[in-house]
């Protein structure tokens, strides 16, 4: 009896579900060649245009590749006369499911295309962003690596990243260095100047152009105040700040400048 049924159905169905065999592999084989090779033009664009990072150009390959390819999958089915309204529905409902529950992820992931599209800033950067100050080591798809300058690694969220502000200290190619000088009353604040300007010139890594800032700021009780702004590299900052300090101390201190004291006033009671 099975021999009979399966005689009728090679007989009758057989030769036109050989042809639809055969027409699946064809579209398979033809399909994935064709998936391949669109592919490998996108990612061949989008690596010469150097815009995107290698990490994020590989995900976008695969995406496209697994999306392409379910595409595939649902034109073969459909060439068995199996109905793919069901499969997309389903598709859809896993979709909406994943997205639920990983939306903090993907949020993320969906701030890194942006910030590898945008590039605020790249690897060896320092920069300010997320809360967190220091040189770029990692720029990940779902969370960036910052290394402080007190040699503590932090991972931030991308999502944190790109939704608040972000300073690049190291996209210009120099920096201001803020340094305060403080003189006595009595001093003449022009004379101190001029030998802060000689002095903050020589220092290493200090450039000539534009010249270092050194003016009066304010006055206060113990005597004018003085900024002393040098510039130079973001990676030099921390040197040319600490020699900065070095350098005024030096000078006043060989100029026989009196330490500014604050003024104090006696009352005579009686």
């Amino acid at each position: 009896m099975n021999m009979e049924l399966i005689w009728n159905f090679l007989t009758t169905q057989g030769a036109d579900f050989g042809l639809k065999i055969v027409g699946a592999i064809a579209a398979w084989v033809v399909g994935r060649w064709l998936i391949n090779m669109a592919v490998s033009l996108i990612g061949g664009g989008l690596e010469r245009a150097k815009k995107l990072d290698q990490t994020l150009i590989r995900y976008l390959k695969s995406i496209i590749s697994v999306a392409l390819t379910v595409v595939l999958i649902l034109a073969i089915l459909d060439i068995f006369g199996v109905k793919t309204t069901s499969f997309a529905a389903l598709l859809a409902g896993a979709g909406l499911a994943i997205g639920t529950a990983w939306g903090g992820l993907l949020t993320h992931f969906a701030a890194g295309v942006f910030l590898q599209v945008l590039r605020p800033y790249k690897v060896g950067d320092f920069i300010s962003a997320g809360g967190t100050v220091g040189t770029v080591k990692e720029l990940g798809l779902f969370a960036t690596t910052i290394l402080t300058p007190d040699n503590v690694t932090t991972i931030v969220g991308n999502n944190k990243v790109f939704s608040d502000n972000i300073q690049n200290f190291s996209h210009e190619p120099f920096r201001r260095v803020d340094c305060l000088a403080k003189v006595a009353n009595g001093v003449d604040a022009q004379d101190a100047i001029a030998r802060l300007r000689v002095a903050v010139a020589a220092i290493p890594n200090v450039k000539d152009s534009p010249a270092p800032d050194i003016e009066i700021l304010q006055f206060t009780p113990e005597g004018p105040l003085l900024c002393v702004r040098p510039y130079t590299h973001t990676d030099h900052y921390w040197q040319v700040y600490f020699d900065t300090h070095k350098v005024v101390a030096t000078t006043f201190g060989s100029a026989g400048y009196p330490v500014p004291e604050t003024p104090v006033s006696y009352r005579t009671v009686g």
